[in-house]
């Protein structure tokens, strides 16, 4: 999938059927509007794009409300290859961008650089200065510039919410990443450089991987999930995935006060991951952040933790590994 940053990269005899949102997540009612545009670019022989923004339109109009994307660009950018497209276009969003009316987005964007023969859209799509165009503008505008436009009716859940990036934030608030990979249609995963903690865990045979700061995408509620900490193969494209345990909140049985994400690889001790970067995916939540009224109770309690997430990933039984073993400086 070819990625362009500027109008400029564009070829300028590009035709396509062309996406356009944020597309943040690549939930499930993201990949049907995606879904809709490639079948439709395929059965008239052009090309399947997306416009995407970056930063977020709410993280440049909204900066206090704090809004944190679900997933970082690469893997929505990786999820929107993975559905097809053919080319996606990262329209960085400022002043240049936001101020322009509907008909000088659709224009500049959609109708001289893709060479749009059908617009695609989800039935809630606005665009241009303030938000003034809706699906109606664009249906207008087409009739004069030679595109169509095909609306993609809201997916609803089978309880009959429509799917959306608010109900998978929501869910990762109340620390349900299995509910939340069901309207992401995929599990959920935040990516973040390892870092250097106060190596608690290692002493009891726990060591892990902590992310604190400059961690990319939605942490879910505090809490002990089993998940997976994937990390790149040096050298080569592949990736590999470790069973871990991952605690996500502020350890209040040590009486810390920063948040962080720590993860424990299952039965490993002679991980260094020191400065790299890694992925940790969520799959299921084990239990909720406690403070024990003793150390034999929390490792009691840590113990049947990994016991439950080697179950839940479906790996043989784990269990604390040495502390005399553990080779991370």
């Amino acid at each position: 999938m070819r990625i362009w940053r500027t109008l400029a990269e564009i070829p300028g005899a590009q035709r396509s059927v062309v996406t356009i949102g944020n597309f943040d997540g690549m939930h499930n009612g993201h990949k049907k509007v995606v879904s809709t545009c490639v079948e439709r670019a395929r059965r008239r022989g052009v090309d399947a794009v997306a416009i995407t923004f970056d930063p977020h339109p709410l993280q440049v109009h909204k900066p206090e409300a704090g809004v944190q994307l679900i997933s970082p660009l690469r893997d929505r950018l990786d999820a929107m290859a993975a559905a097809g497209l053919d080319a996606v276009l990262v329209a960085h969003y400022d002043v240049n961008l936001y101020s322009l009316e509907p008909d000088e987005f659709v224009q500049e964007y959609v109708v001289d650089r893709m060479g749009a023969v059908e617009v695609v859209v989800g039935e809630d799509f606005r665009f241009g200065r303030a938000n003034a165009g809706t699906i109606d503008t664009l249906r207008e505008l087409g009739r004069g510039l030679g595109y169509d436009v095909v609306m993609v009716t809201d997916i609803e859940a089978p309880e009959g919410r429509r799917w959306s990036s608010s109900w998978v934030r929501s869910l990762l608030a109340e620390g349900d990443v299995a509910g939340a990979a069901r309207v992401l249609g995929h599990l959920h995963r935040i990516r973040g450089t390892v870092e250097h903690g106060f190596k608690r865990g290692r002493a009891l045979g726990f060591p892990t991987a902590n992310l604190a700061s400059g961690i990319e995408g939605v942490v879910p509620g505090d809490g002990v999930y089993a998940g997976w900490l994937v990390r790149n193969v040096p050298g080569t494209l592949s990736a590999e995935f470790l069973p871990a345990a991952i605690s996500v909140g502020t350890n209040p049985q040590f009486g810390a006060t920063e948040r962080t994400v720590e993860a424990h690889v299952l039965g490993r001790s002679d991980l260094n991951l020191y400065g790299e970067r890694i992925a940790v995916t969520f799959v299921s939540r084990i239990r909720p952040m406690l403070a024990f009224s003793s150390l034999e109770e929390l490792l009691a309690q840590m113990d049947d933790d990994l016991r439950q997430t080697a179950s839940v990933l479906g790996i043989g039984p784990a269990g604390r590994v040495d502390p005399d073993s553990v080779t991370a400086l």
